[in-house]
Parts: C-alpha cells; sequence; structure tokens
C-alpha cells in the first residue's frame, strides 16, 4: 500500500503537500499520507538493502551514516507534512464542534417532545430547552473566537497539543452545573406564584447540592493541579514531553504513547456515569440542584485521586545502566577505541510519542566534548536503532583517549546520568 501510495502520489503531483484548501483532495491531509507513504517505501528499500551508492556501499559505518542522513532528511518533511495536518485540521473543527453542539439541541428537543407525549408539555421542559439554547449558544459563540485552535475544544487541549484528561472532566462538569443553574433561573423567571418562587430558591440550598458543588471543586482543582504538576516536573527533567500533530480522542483514554493507561480510563467512565446520574436527577427534578448522592460523589473523588497519583508515578528521568563496546560476527574481543561502536545499554531513552523517525533523529550522544548524532538503521516496520533500551553510537575520531563520559540527549531534551568509559589508542 505504502508503495502504491508513493507512485500515485508522483504521478498526481499537481499540488503540494502544504495545500490547505477547503475540499483539495490534495490538501494537508492528502500531502502527509503522501510524504508518510513516500518515506516508508524509501525506509524499507534501505532495510533491504537497496538504493545505496556505489560511493558508501564498501563501508558499513559510511553507508550506515548515510542512509540515517536520507531518512532524517525524509523524516522531516513528513513532521513538516503533519504539522500542516494538524494546523488544517484544528481550523476545520471549530465548525464542526458548532454542529455537533447544536446537533445535541436538537436531540434534547426530540427527547422531550417524544416524552412529553400523554404527559404534556411543562415548564419544565421549556426551561431546559431555553437553557440548552443559551449553552449552546456560548459554546458555539466560543468556537468561533477560537477557531484557528479547534473550536470548542481549545479550553481542553494541552500545551502538548494533546486532549487533556483532567480539564476534559472539569469542562464535562461545568457545562452540566451551568445549565443545572439555568434551567432553575428560567424556572424561577416564568414562576408566577411566590410558593413556587421559594421553592425553587430553595433548590439552590448547599444542603442539597452539596455532592454536586464538591464533586465539581474537586475536578476543577485537580484540572489546575495536573497542569502544574506536569510542567514542574518536565522543568525539572523527571517527566519527558514531546508534541504531538493533533489532538486526538483517544487522548483521553491513553498516554502520551497511546497506549491505555488505568488513571486515565477510569477517571472518565466513573466521571461519566456520575454525569449521567446527576442528569436524570436534573430531569426528574428540576426545581432544585442535583442532588448527588454522597456515595457516588465519594467515589468520583477517589477516581480523582487515583488520577493524581497516575500523574505523579508516571514518567522518569532516562537513565544510562553500561557503555560496551559493540562487537560483530567475528571480531575480537578489545578496549574501545575511537571508531569503534559503543552499545549504550539504559532505559527511558525514547519519550512516549516520539516514536516518529523525525523525533529519533534527534537524540544525540555526548561522548566527552563531542557531540554524535544516533544514526537511525531501518528494519522493516521501523527501527533498530535507536530503541527505548538500547542504542549504538560510533566513537568519533576527536575523542581523546583515556577516561571520557557518555550521556545521551534524548528528543525531548532531557540529559541521562554521566557514565565513564576508557577510550584507548
Amino acid at each position: 500500500m505504502a508503495v502504491q501510495e508513493a507512485r500515485q502520489s508522483v504521478e498526481a503531483g499537481a499540488h503540494g503537500g502544504g495545500c490547505t484548501c477547503g475540499d483539495c483532495p490534495h490538501g494537508a491531509r492528502a500531502g502527509h499520507r503522501r510524504a508518510v507513504a513516500e518515506f516508508v517505501l524509501k525506509r524499507d528499500e534501505f532495510a533491504a538493502g537497496q538504493g545505496l551508492p556505489a560511493a558508501v556501499a564498501h563501508s558499513a559505518s559510511a553507508s550506515r551514516q548515510w542512509v540515517s542522513e536520507e531518512l532524517t532528511q525524509s523524516a522531516e518533511l513528513v513532521a513538516e507534512r503533519g504539522r500542516a495536518e494538524g494546523e488544517a485540521w484544528l481550523v476545520r473543527m471549530w465548525s464542526r464542534t458548532a454542529y455537533t453542539v447544536w446537533a445535541g439541541v436538537v436531540v434534547l428537543l426530540l427527547v422531550q417532545a417524544l416524552t412529553a407525549i400523554g404527559a404534556g408539555w411543562t415548564p419544565a421542559r421549556t426551561a431546559g430547552l431555553l437553557a440548552a439554547l443559551l449553552t449552546a449558544g456560548a459554546l458555539a459563540a466560543a468556537s468561533w473566537f477560537h477557531r484557528a485552535r479547534g473550536g470548542a475544544l481549545a479550553p481542553v487541549i494541552g500545551e502538548d497539543n494533546r486532549l487533556s484528561t483532567s480539564r476534559a472532566v472539569a469542562v464535562a462538569w461545568v457545562l452540566f452545573v451551568a445549565y443545572a443553574v439555568l434551567v432553575l433561573v428560567g424556572r424561577l423567571a416564568a414562576a408566577s406564584d411566590p410558593a413556587e418562587r421559594d421553592t425553587l430558591i430553595s433548590g439552590f440550598d448547599l444542603a442539597r447540592g452539596a455532592g454536586v458543588v464538591t464533586v465539581l471543586a474537586v475536578v476543577c482543582a485537580i484540572a489546575v493541579l495536573v497542569r502544574r504538576v506536569v510542567g514542574l516536573r518536565v522543568l525539572g527533567q523527571r517527566l519527558q514531553k514531546v508534541r504531538a500533530d493533533r489532538p486526538r480522542a483517544a487522548d483521553l483514554l491513553t498516554d502520551d504513547a497511546g497506549r491505555g493507561t488505568f488513571a486515565d480510563i477510569q477517571y472518565v467512565v466513573i466521571s461519566t456515569v456520575a454525569l449521567l446520574f446527576a442528569a436524570v436527577r436534573l430531569a426528574r427534578r428540576p426545581d432544585q440542584l442535583p442532588d448527588l448522592p454522597w456515595g457516588l460523589a465519594v467515589v468520583v473523588l477517589i477516581s480523582a485521586a487515583t488520577y493524581v497519583a497516575g500523574k505523579y508515578a508516571e514518567g522518569g528521568r532516562p537513565v544510562i545502566l553500561s557503555v560496551v563496546r559493540a562487537r560483530e560476527a567475528g571480531d575480537l574481543d578489545a578496549p574501545i577505541r575511537t571508531g569503534d561502536d559503543i552499545e549504550i545499554r539504559g532505559a527511558g531513552f525514547v519519550p512516549p510519542g516520539a516514536q516518529g523517525a523525525e523525533r529519533l533523529s534527534r537524540m544525540t550522544v555526548r561522548v566527552g566534548t563531542v557531540h554524535v548524532h544516533v544514526p537511525l538503521v531501518p528494519v522493516n516496520g521501523g527501527f533498530s536503532n535507536p530503541t527505548d533500551a538500547v542504542l549504538t553510537v560510533p566513537v568519533p575520531a576527536d575523542v581523546e583517549p583515556g577516561r571520557v563520559e557518555v550521556q545521551v540527549v534524548t528528543a525531548a531534551g532531557v540529559e541521562t546520568n554521566r557514565y565513564g568509559i576508557d577510550v584507548t589508542d
């Protein structure tokens, strides 16, 4: 498939990959897919030993360096196209979020109309519909003002260009509570009986909505706390973060590498269940704030505490455990000399979300005072070097014999510990 897309891109080269036309089939998304297909084709060809020029084919180190440079340049093009696609995707999302919000209002109207059959239309239904219209109007206006940042999704997109789980949960609770208050305000404005007005005002009592208010306060505080915790851990080099090309819905349930995480999943699931319960309570008792039972509120609080603990526990600084001389089959055992390959073993060399070639090509090893870029060694479907636990680099000729220190700098800019090795003449 990659080979076919690459060949089709050569034949259909009327548009550049950076085009971001609205309905153009050769827009940013097509340009990114085309660049990815060409990169995959080139990587697999190099992995099979094809495409090497005769000038470097005689030397293993020279051919490896040449292949790495070619893949790095191709990967930079893929990254550029990916960023263009991400920006175009954010621009398109503002209208889609606005349509989704108004579609929700239509669904609410249909549900109210169906449930009103036999029971009749009530002032509470009118207040609920008006509250939904006001909320949808506010969200649509916010989508327009933030149309370059994803519309209504802008508040839940983190600094790493991913959807934030803590912000999404907090925004959901804020919108629900705001909607519930608007329902009560609408009913209070339409009430003519003093007794009914007193009943509606008493519906705002803290004793009735203590559970919802407590959950709202906790989830909002967690959204602020998690942002602060992540920022401090990144600055302290205890957490590695790389920027994503664009937000994805899966970000709410996964880590930066796309793997599902228990802390995020349980937080989203339990918060969703509690919100559904509160929505049903509001539909049944539209004359007061939803009285979320303390048992369910405590479950949400425990889930939130688990989420925060997971944020504190994730990540870690990369570490070098050992450095040995890389030995190929048939080589004699010998000390490390300039020009030899060294194998650095450890953990955390590849940050989550940095498995792409463009990120891997940014990895650097400091050998003494010389900075060595880690070469990309392609295999079918990926790279054998570098990996999260092992990477191989040559010892440059500029390194002076003697005791030198080795240190890895990851794609996120985080430095490992220093590890000393002996280089002989």
